[in-house]
This record gives C-alpha cells, structure tokens and sequence, in this order.
C-alpha cells in the first residue's frame, strides 16, 4: 500500500519531538482500567505475565499489547491502548517480557526485540482458551519490530491473527542504535542502561558464574550491554549479529496480515533506515503512516488519547 497521509496536528508544545517523547514517558496518566494478572507458564521453564483488562461485555475479541524496552504492562501508552480497545469492545492482553514484570525471570535469557516465539506462546496459549475468534496484535518501540517480525519471518501465523500495528517501530535496530548513541539522545540512553544494568544485576544473583563485576562494570553503552549479555544469552555471536538478524525491516514484505506501522519524522531513535517506504509500497498487506510531529511514542491529543490510539483503533476496526 502506498504511504498513507497523517493528518496530526498536536499542541504547539508537542511539535518538539523531544517535548511529546519526554511527557509521555514521564509525566502522562491513564485512569479507569483494571487489569487482572495471569502466570503463562513456557515451556522452557521460564514464564511471562499477562495483564487482562476486558470489554464491559463479553466480547470475542482481543489485542495483544506488547511494550517497549524496559517497559511493562503498566506504562500508559500500554494502559491507553487497553482502555481504549476496551471501550470499543475489545479485550486486551498486555504481555510483560521476560523479567518485566517486577520479578526476575527464572533463567538466563530475558528478552529482546526479535523473541517472536515469546509471543507465538502468548497466542497460542490465547486460543486455547477458546474465547477469542479475532485476535490483533499492538507493539509499541522494541514491541512493534517483535510484532513486525512475527508475521513476516515466515512461520504459519493462525488466523484468528486479523490486524497488527506498530508504532514507533526501530524496523533496523542497529540503525536505531546509532540514533540514540548520539549526544541528542544521551538522557534516554542513559536512562535505558541504568535499568537494563539494575536488571542484570538482580539476574546476577541467579547466575554469578555468567554474570561478573567486572563485565557489569564494562557496559558503558547500550551496545555494550548487547554484546556482553543480550546476544549471549539468546544464542547471537555479538550485538551487530543480534541487530542484524531481528530488525523487522527485512522481514517486511513477508507480512500477509494487514499491518500498520506508525512513525513519527521527528523521532529521534529513528534512523532513515527505520522508514519503510518501498517496503509499504511494494506489500498490499502493509500500511505505513509517517505524522511530522509525536516524538517516540508520544502523539500527544487533548482528551489523553493518543493520535496513535485513534489511529489503531480505526484501522483494525476494518478488519475485525
């Protein structure tokens, strides 16, 4: 599909990039949405947690609400988005990765961008409830390129699958890194390294023989942090390899759902590479909207609705 046109005009304040990524991090608040947790025990020993919240009536219905880096199912542009489904009458399930939950997981892997058998379970485990007929997937930053890859990496998706968006999607991760490598970017760098350390240090008393000192002291960077734990943990030979073989980019014209991704020009994770233009007009199933303004996931509107809400919900609303 060719690029489709992105008519949002947010508050003067938020047409800085930074402005809309900073409020929405830090100081947006979502109401009025109850969520109920469940334990999805994997296969591998190890589990992840999903937050329910549900539809006022019974509904067959469901997204599938993945978050960002060192994100949880609690952050407000996850909650957003459930309430609104919900309102629609659309169930949600928002899946906190591997250790994000609040506890450390039970082994030496976590997460990351390209886990899409992480997700494969959650759906999978979602049908075998045998409640839901249409089922949408939402990812938002490191959750929009796991979506991205998922339908388009070649595996049978089932097809309750209906719809998938993606907003503020690093479609290539290394050209993702480099952006926020930049000086421009170093409070959020700085901000992401801090936790994912905090982690590891938390995972270190399960592990001291895989995770030293002397290696946590050496992550200065978040590239670091990739070479040293992320790409060894989940079988990659170094970060450039783990970028290399998750960035969704490549697998975009595989997709065979309808898909959109969402990112603004303005934001400053983003490379050029990040911007699928070819693939969106070569893929009939894939749409691509590129606003001016919203930052990375922010999208500031009056109401505390997100244009990237709105927009997900009207697009998937045409297929389910």
């Amino acid at each position: 599909m060719p690029v489709l046109p992105s008519p949002y005009n947010p508050p003067l304040l938020f047409r800085n990039g930074h402005a809309a990524t900073i409020y929405a991090g830090l100081f947006r608040r979502v109401d009025g949405i109850n969520q109920e947790r469940e334990r999805l025990e994997l296969e591998d020993g190890d589990f992840m947690d999903l937050d329910w919240s549900y539809a006022e009536k019974p509904s067959q219905k469901v997204a599938v609400l993945l978050h960002g880096l060192e994100g949880h199912g609690q952050r407000p542009y996850i909650t957003g988005s459930a309430k609104i489904f919900n309102r629609a009458g659309i169930d949600a399930c928002a899946v906190n990765f591997r250790g994000c939950s609040g506890e450390t997981n039970r082994l030496y892997r976590s997460y990351h961008s390209g886990a899409t058998e992480d997700l494969h379970a959650v759906i999978l485990h979602i049908l075998e409830t045998g409640k839901y007929t249409d089922i949408l997937i939402k990812g938002i930053s490191l959750g929009g390129n796991m979506a991205m890859k998922y339908l388009g990496e070649g595996r049978t998706v089932p097809k309750e699958v209906k719809a998938a968006i993606g907003v503020s999607v690093p479609c290539d991760l290394h050209d993702s890194l480099i952006q926020l490598l930049k000086p421009k970017n170093w409070a959020y760098a700085h901000r992401f390294r801090n936790h994912l350390i905090a982690k590891l240090r938390a995972k270190q008393k399960l592990y001291p023989e895989l995770i030293t000192d002397e290696q946590i002291q050496n992550i200065r960077t978040l590239k670091d942090f990739d070479d040293l734990y992320t790409s060894k943990a989940h079988g990659f030979r170094d970060a450039l390899d783990y970028y290399e073989k998750c960035s969704s980019g490549q697998f975009l014209n595989g997709i065979q759902v309808p898909a959109l991704i969402i990112n603004s020009l303005d934001d400053s994770f983003l490379g050029e590479a990040c911007y699928p233009q070819q693939e969106a007009e070569k893929n009939p199933k894939l749409y691509l909207r590129m606003p001016r303004h919203g930052g990375h996931v922010g999208f500031i509107e009056q109401g505390n609705i997100s244009y990237s809400e709105k927009v997900s919900l009207s697009f998937v609303s045409e297929f389910l």
